[in-house]
């Protein structure tokens, strides 16, 4: 455990610069003093770290130091070589440094390494796409992902719905979420998610801007996907379902089936349960619900009893 937070203080001092023992010892959840012991054991191995007192103070290598990728854990080589999505890689027009990157660790990392490494790359492959589904358009996600790295401000023609209007973003970063690719932008100091397909066009304004210090994107993503799947669910549903329907509530997703599996009852005679699961709206619900056919009854609301048994007559009807 020692060892593996002594390296760990080494990559961050590489890599970030001057730190403080303070923001060391909250990093690992240990004490200063434990830091400062750290420091003397790199030191002891002839780390060149040294330390500058008073306000402004810290820790910091010696210029020009630093250390080979041969510190590398075998298993941590081989992680890294499901990092690279080629997919993704090519939308975001960096195929060719990523198969650069992975021929040059692995140049760099022991034989042992290097022959694990290899190994995952050629049996584990990792597809962000779901089924039945082919991965958004996102021509212009080079030139949206050159932008978030610079911090220049962008001027795009954005779809929504019917309407196509302009807007200057400041860009913040991308993610990839389901094979749909979105960016998270500024745009008069509101952050917002923007579905990248739906960019018509992109002009780089050359204008630089400021990225906000406090700006986290994993922590933002979260929060703000968490926000919108709550947000979605307006009015609330209870059935009557069947183990198999239960099981199909799954693809109305995680949020939905979690909901179902916390409300149900003791099964009856039938092994029916009965269930509570947030719908978005009656229309949406009544569609949804079809896909449960006769493995579900709507006890409540009464109006959404009346359009899905509306529409089941009326497919019986087509159909007959």
């Amino acid at each position: 455990m020692r060892a593996s937070r002594l390296l760990s203080i080494l990559l961050m001092l590489q890599t970030r610069g001057r730190l403080t023992a303070e923001s060391l010892a909250a990093t690992f959840e240990v004490s200063v003093r434990t830091v400062y012991r750290d420091i003397e054991q790199l030191s002891a191995a002839g780390v060149p770290v040294y330390a500058d007192r008073g306000p402004g103070g810290g820790f910091q290598l010696l210029d020009g130091f630093r250390t080979k990728l041969t510190g590398l854990t075998e298993n941590e080589a081989e992680t890294l070589f499901l990092s690279g999505l080629p997919g993704p890689a090519t939308q975001l027009g960096v195929a060719d440094q990523l198969l650069s990157a992975q021929l040059k660790l692995s140049a760099a990392l022991p034989e042992k390494s290097r022959a694990g490494a290899q190994k995952i790359a050629q049996r584990f492959h990792l597809d962000p796409v779901d089924w039945f589904k082919s991965p958004d358009q996102a021509r212009l996600l080079p030139a949206l992902a050159d932008a978030v790295w610079t911090e220049t401000a962008i001027e795009v023609a954005y779809r929504r719905g019917t309407t196509v209007a302009t807007r200057r973003l400041h860009p913040l970063g991308l993610v990839l979420k389901a094979g749909t690719w979105y960016v998270v932008a500024e745009r008069s100091e509101e952050r917002r998610t923007y579905r990248v397909s739906n960019i018509q066009t992109l002009t780089a304004t050359g204008e630089r801007f400021t990225r906000p210090k406090d700006f986290d994107l994993v922590r933002y993503w979260t929060e703000s996907s968490r926000a919108f799947e709550v947000g979605l669910y307006r009015e609330q549903a209870v059935l009557r379902a069947s183990p198999r329907a239960v099981r199909r509530l799954e693809r109305l997703g995680a949020t939905v089936a979690e909901a179902a599996r916390e409300s149900a009852s003791a099964p009856d005679d039938e092994g029916w349960v009965r269930i509570t699961i947030p719908i978005e709206s009656l229309d949406q619900a009544a569609i949804d619900l079809l896909l449960l056919g006769t493995e579900a009854e709507v006890l409540k609301p009464r109006d959404l009893r009346r359009r899905v048994a509306a529409a089941a007559i009326a497919m019986a009807k087509l159909n007959a």
